[in-house]
Formats: C-alpha cells, sequence, structure tokens
C-alpha cells in the first residue's frame, strides 16, 4: 500500500461513503472523514443548483449528542452563554462553548426534544465537545454521544417540495423548529435549518437507514448531491461561520459579531445572567466594546480574496486579516469575511486587500452577502 493509499485507509468513512464513490464524487480528507468535495457537475453547479432547487449534503462526519435529565438545559447553560431553559419543546437555537478567556471552543446547535437536549457540534471539535460536555455536566444529566445516527442536510428553496412527498408534515415546519417525523418509514429527527442561507431541512436518521433515506430523496427530481466545495461558498455567501477559520479561541463572541445569539436574560442584569467560562469578560465587552470585530467584505474586482490575506488601510498599514473568501456565484463578485480594527469595521468602509503583492479594494459590507430564505411561516 502506498502512503496515500494509507492515509486514506485512516480516515473514518460516513455511512455514506459508498454512496459518494457511485456518484462520482472526488474524495478529500476533511476532519478526520475521508469526505465528497464535489460531484461531476462541480462545485459551481451544485452551488447554483442549491441556490435554485434543492442539495443534498451528507454532513454525518458533525457530532450528534443527547443530554437526558430533568436538569440538562440548566446544566448546559454553565458551559455557553445562550438562554436554554427557556427553549421550548422542539425549539431550536445557536450557541457556543466558551473557554476562561470567552474564546469560542466550538459552535453548536441545540433543539429540546421530548427525550433530552439534541445537540449537535462540529466535525473537528467533536471528541474534544464530547469530553467538555462529559467533564461538566455530567453530574447534573447523562451526556449520550449518538455515534449510530448519520446526519443529511436538504437544502434549497425546493427543500420542502422534495421532502414533503416523503412526509407532507415537514411543511408545517418553521426555521428552527423540528420534530419526529417517519420519512416514508424511515424513522427520523428533522430540524428546519442549515448552513446554506436557504429554506431546508437537517436530518438525523439511524445510520442503517442513511443510503435508503439519500436515494429516496435523490430520486426527487428538485435534488442533487452536493459536496464541501459549494457548501463552503454557500455558507461563506450567507454570511455564516466556519469553526478554525471564521471563529477560533483567539475570537469572543462580540469580536467574532455573534452578539446576538446571546439572550438578554443571560447578560448583565439579566434573570440568569453569567454562570458560563468567560461570562465576566463577554458582559465588559458588550459594555465597553472591543478592539477588533468580525465584519463581511465584498470587492468590485475579480480576483477573489483567499484566507490570510492582509487588509491595510489607504496608507498600506496593516488593520486586520482574511478569514474565508470566494469570488461568490450566486453574488458575481468576491466576497470574504475577516477582522478588522473597529474603526474600520463600519459598514461602507473602504480597505484593502493584499493578494499576491497586489492592493485590491474592498469594501465593509452587511451581511448576508445574497438575501436568506428561511421559511418563518
Amino acid at each position: 500500500m502506498s502512503a496515500d493509499t494509507n492515509a486514506q485507509a485512516a480516515l473514518n468513512k460516513t455511512p455514506l461513503h459508498a454512496l459518494h464513490i457511485e456518484l462520482g464524487a472526488k474524495m478529500v480528507p476533511f476532519a478526520g472523514y475521508d469526505m465528497p468535495v464535489q460531484y461531476p457537475a462541480g462545485v459551481m453547479a451544485e452551488h447554483k443548483h442549491t441556490r435554485s432547487q434543492a442539495g443534498l449534503f451528507d454532513v454525518s462526519h458533525m457530532g450528534q449528542v443527547l443530554l437526558v435529565g430533568d436538569d440538562a438545559a440548566a446544566a448546559l447553560e454553565t458551559l455557553v452563554p445562550v438562554d436554554i431553559v427557556d427553549l421550548g419543546l422542539f425549539k431550536q437555537r445557536y450557541a457556543l462553548f466558551l473557554n476562561d478567556e470567552a474564546g469560542i471552543m466550538d459552535d453548536l446547535m441545540v433543539a429540546r426534544r421530548t427525550d433530552g437536549l439534541f445537540v449537535v457540534v462540529n466535525a473537528g471539535c467533536r471528541d474534544q465537545d464530547i469530553a467538555h460536555m462529559q467533564q461538566h455536566l455530567s453530574g447534573r444529566c447523562e451526556v449520550r454521544p449518538m455515534p449510530d445516527q448519520a446526519l443529511l442536510a436538504l437544502q434549497g428553496p425546493q427543500a420542502v417540495t422534495a421532502l414533503s412527498r416523503l412526509n407532507a408534515d415537514v411543511a408545517k415546519l418553521v426555521f428552527m423548529t423540528g420534530g419526529f417525523f417517519d420519512l416514508d418509514g424511515i424513522p427520523t429527527f428533522v430540524t428546519r435549518s442549515g448552513y446554506t442561507g436557504e429554506d431546508g431541512y437537517e436530518i438525523s436518521v439511524p445510520a442503517d437507514r442513511a443510503v435508503e433515506l439519500a436515494r429516496k430523496l435523490l430520486a426527487q427530481p428538485e435534488v442533487m448531491p452536493i459536496g464541501l466545495g459549494a457548501r463552503d461558498s454557500l455558507r461563506l455567501e450567507a454570511g455564516l461561520c466556519l469553526y478554525g477559520h471564521d471563529i477560533d479561541t483567539k475570537a469572543t463572541p462580540v469580536e467574532a459579531s455573534l452578539t446576538w445569539a446571546i439572550q438578554k436574560v443571560r447578560r448583565a442584569g439579566g434573570a440568569r445572567a453569567g454562570g458560563y467560562p468567560g461570562a465576566a469578560i463577554v458582559d465588559k465587552q458588550l459594555a465597553e466594546g472591543v478592539a477588533k470585530k468580525r465584519v463581511g467584505l465584498v470587492s468590485s474586482e475579480r480576483m477573489p480574496v483567499r484566507e490570510g490575506a492582509k487588509l491595510v488601510d489607504a496608507n498600506g498599514v496593516e488593520i486586520g486579516v482574511v478569514t474565508s473568501g470566494t469570488l461568490g456565484p450566486t453574488v458575481g463578485k468576491p466576497v470574504a469575511l475577516g477582522y478588522v480594527q473597529t474603526a474600520f469595521a463600519a459598514v461602507g468602509t473602504e480597505l484593502f486587500a493584499e493578494v499576491r503583492g497586489k492592493r485590491t479594494p474592498m469594501t465593509v459590507s452587511s451581511t448576508p452577502f445574497t438575501p436568506n430564505g428561511y421559511f418563518r411561516g
């Protein structure tokens, strides 16, 4: 076996791995998994298809965990700056694990189900997140990893049409709600959410039924398989953060412009203020501001601006760095996320990215870069 073959063999595989190969996917290592980066149609076609119809993504590399017990919500609030206690049944919320310096350890989704709190964490942080929850929550609730569940995402304006053929009731869900649904005989937990800025669903399905469900979805005329390449360009156009790039332990929620995720009840003066790692730092930053901020950036030139590009002012003084960038297929121009000194963070501020020794003009922009299509009822 060659070194490459050995490396491939060492990678984890999702339950859909053989199906990706059958569909002609180009496979790449990602977060310890052998994952499809694109299919024969290519990243551009996959991106545009998801924006106009519906795309099926394998996100089974993500970590799924159930927190079980009456005290689970209050326990989880000791790790996140988010209102979990008041989260209604079958409602979902975005949350952040913070360290003692208020740095972001991971971002995650939390949904309240009848059997507990359903938590989805990023693939690259999965093992550390599960260990973090087991260490800090095990005395108050059961932390139950769900390795026997796969996760599929069906995204795009026609996702509701396609999924409704398997169970018409999924159409009743609104953005950030979920429920247990039998999809043409397959038991699942479905939330109306996703990572593309479009309407769509994320579907937790028993691993041994995942291929069967994927085939049923791919049989729908609106649906085509989508790889990691288009997943990245779609989420970037939607202004959504990628952990390890746009957010990490070097940024706090305030610096990362994620303060919308911190509800009033958890802020200074709120009924359940503080009590999570880094709370004093977050409250101080909310009150006094921060030196750097995550912003959206657009360029009128065609030169894509990639992660790591330096951001400078008109005098060439370094003021920040790009953390994600691409030529937005829907927007038709380069879009990026990055951090800049707060003095340069106002929408409309002109600055420059250094690309191969040349300066590319960029303008600070609000996000999302393309209007989102979430279904709110």
